[in-house]
């Protein structure tokens, strides 16, 4: 067992902050002067570093309590020696849904590209700035969506774009209305090419591209793609090879297992070798897998990583040639390097760390020939900054969360269950007085993972204040622990992972005075259908929360936009093989539920559509169980509007205060 307090774990690369001169940004967002309880945390939603090292840009804005996603975001390009260069005046004004995106340097440093949404519409506009905030210039705009622009080595900039967009890109989005033609050919997101004020498509029309990567030479792409509708098809995507001249398509790998997920295209820079992250994998997104390499000379691929106890979340080329991965192993988040990514190598550990890293290139955005790396870092205990430098030798550019702090002690716990080594996390106030109330945490996904994160103004910081602990389990099916362990809920869902979480519920007892009498769970997505079924499966918890939660694997099978994802983790579809489905359906034993439950949902949710949530609450009332519902008009899978998140959040700890207390 491992403690892991406000300084004992490493902080990112053990480096020293350095106080930044002219803090514009940070004085604006109250870093200085509003009391630490009531500051909301400054959030840095994407972070881009030049090619020369000199300058970082940035997309940041402080959440509402109870949420994650900023309403209002900004455009801010700092020096690298700290002083703030400016924060961009957008053309939309600071306003909700005015956001800059997508940010992407020229290779010679000299002007930084973004998207731009407009509030209120599913149209885009695209602009350059220079870097010290002059020369605006508006290059494009486009009636649909524009996302991941990428400028190839000769300076011709690519973006991914969906023409006369219904929604935003993402499952996770709030979905269309369910009307019209619903066999009507979904609009496909596909590469195109900025020239002249205008688009030159680089992909085929019938294909939905997800991911891609610029070939060396300018000549082409690389990247996963799949027919049909892109909410629901990226878990049969395939990599595909695009030729720039005529945007055709070819496959050059094609996953022969179902459990396969492809991520994260990287193409070498000599552009011989393409790499790639291949496993189990629950949400497009959210990444785990082993390390793949594929020659783009011949059909050879190799698994860089076979049997790693660890799953990749990104990758990078670094500025010599050697494949980078961002890992996490464990509690640990780790920088590796793979070598030159040609064959099977144990990884070189270039940094470790209990904390979260902010980027998408192998955990961060690397600056070449320099190697100097931008990314944000944060943990339990550290509030996110923007760090810059070396690995090993960076420090803080920023400061805006100078002063915050999380009143816990962190541990990290393992417990052995079925033969499997488990973790998670156990949060309790740095303040105990006799036994603690302890509500369980069940992340989403599944594949994914509960991870360090520095909590603002929300569910688990007012939990804790209110003198709670707060357990964070990652029991089988989460990522971690490697391939075997990510795919060990297959055709199991809620059985062998819940018998992991009730068994480190009771490490967490041995662990910290925890009243084993007041225990609560939550979740949300498949957190939310752990919660549901965890109150039909046992009686230990005294008050439950199910946010966007499944309560019906058989009916969700015909109401979700996502259900290609359910193959790999089922093995048939429900119309092939119902039992396994009903086997795993919280309604099928909700006459067990003797525990309060409250549950909340989107309106437009389609990747756990509110009807789950509407049956799970009906069913309740039925039978007499205490439960409430509110169902929130106008949100997808996340809530997006701060008086949904509040409205939730309040709600939440209404409950646990009713039935806990």
């Amino acid at each position: 067992m491992t403690r892991i307090g406000a300084h004992t774990g490493l902080h990112l690369f053990g480096c020293v902050a350095l106080v930044a001169a002219s803090l514009v940004v940070e004085a604006a967002h109250g870093a200085t002067t509003q009391p630490v309880a009531d500051r909301l945390v400054h959030r840095y939603l994407e972070v881009r570093i030049s090619p020369d090292a000199n300058y970082v840009a940035s997309v940041e804005g402080e959440p509402p309590p109870g949420g994650y996603s900023p309403a209002v975001r900004d455009l801010v390009i700092r020096r690298r020696d700290g002083r703030i260069e400016t924060a961009i005046p957008l053309p939309c004004g600071r306003v909700p849904q005015c956001w800059p995106g997508s940010l992407a340097w020229t290779p010679d440093s000299q002007r930084l590209a973004f998207t731009l949404r407009m509030p209120g519409s599913h149209a885009y506009s695209l602009y350059t700035v220079r870097p010290d905030g002059r020369g605006l210039t508006r290059l494009l705009d486009f009636s649909g969506t524009l996302a991941d622009l990428r400028y190839s080595s000769d300076g011709s900039l690519a973006v991914l774009a969906v023409e006369n967009a219904r929604k935003e890109v993402g499952a996770t989005e709030a979905g269309a209305p369910i009307a019209g033609d619903l066999d009507e050919p979904p609009a496909e997101q596909r590469i195109a090419i900025v020239a002249d004020g205008a688009l030159r498509w680089a992909s085929p029309a019938d294909l939905f591209v997800y991911e891609y990567d610029w070939r060396p030479d300018g000549q082409g792409f690389v990247g996963t793609a799949a027919p049909g509708d892109g909410d629901s098809h990226w878990w049969t995507a395939k990599l595909y090879a695009f030729a720039r001249s005529d945007g055709t398509a070819r496959v050059i790998y094609s996953p022969a297992d179902v459990h396969q997920q492809i991520a994260g295209p990287k193409v070498s820079r000599d552009g011989r070798t393409v790499a790639f992250i291949a496993g189990i994998m629950s949400d497009f997104g959210s990444t785990g897998g082993d390390v793949y390499a594929l020659s783009l000379d011949g059909p050879s691929v190799v698994n860089l990583t076979p049997g790693i106890k660890a799953s990749a979340a990104s990758l990078a080329w670094s500025c010599d040639g050697h494949l980078l991965a961002e890992l996490l192993a464990g509690e640990q988040r780790q920088i590796v390097d793979l070598g030159t990514g040609r064959s099977p190598s144990t990884p070189r550990v270039l940094w470790s760390g209990a904390e979260a890293l902010g980027g998408d290139d192998a955990g961060a955005s690397w600056a070449c020939p320099s190697g100097v790396l931008a990314t944000t870092h944060e943990s339990f205990t550290t509030p996110p900054e923007i760090h810059v430098g070396k690995v090993g030798h960076a420090r803080d550019l920023t400061h805006a969360n100078v002063g915050l702090r999380l009143p816990a002690v962190v541990r990290s716990i393992t417990w052995q269950n079925d033969g499997f080594d488990v973790q998670g996390w156990l949060l309790t106030p740095q303040s105990v007085t006799g036994k603690l109330p302890m509500v369980t945490i069940v992340h989403g996904g599944p594949a994914s993972a509960a991870r360090p994160s520095f909590y603002g103004p929300g569910l688990q910081r007012a939990l804790l204040e209110r003198g709670w602990a707060l357990f964070l389990p990652n029991p089988r099916g989460s990522f971690g622990q490697g391939e075997r362990f990510a795919m060990a809920n297959i055709r199991d869902f809620g059985h062998g992972d819940l018998r992991d979480i009730l068994t480190g519920v009771d490490a967490a007892a041995r662990a910290a005075p925890i009243d084993t009498e007041r225990l609560a769970i939550t979740g949300h997505s498949y957190g939310g259908f752990m919660t549901m079924w965890a109150v039909t499966q046992t009686q230990r918890f005294r008050a439950a929360v199910a946010g966007a939660g499944i309560s019906n694997w058989q009916s969700y099978y015909g109401q979700n936009g996502i259900d290609a994802w359910m193959l790999p983790y089922f093995g048939a579809s429900v119309y092939d093989d119902p039992a396994v489905y009903a086997r795993s359906s919280p309604v099928n034993y909700v006459r067990n539920v003797r525990t309060p439950t409250f549950v909340y949902v989107g309106e437009r949710d389609i990747e756990c559509p509110a009807p789950q949530t509407r049956e799970f609450w009906h069913a309740l009332k039925a039978l007499g169980v205490p439960t409430s519902i509110v169902i929130y008009p106008g949100e997808g899978h996340s809530l997006r509007d701060p008086d949904h998140a509040e409205d939730a959040l309040q709600r939440t700890l209404a409950w646990f205060d009713r039935y806990l207390q």
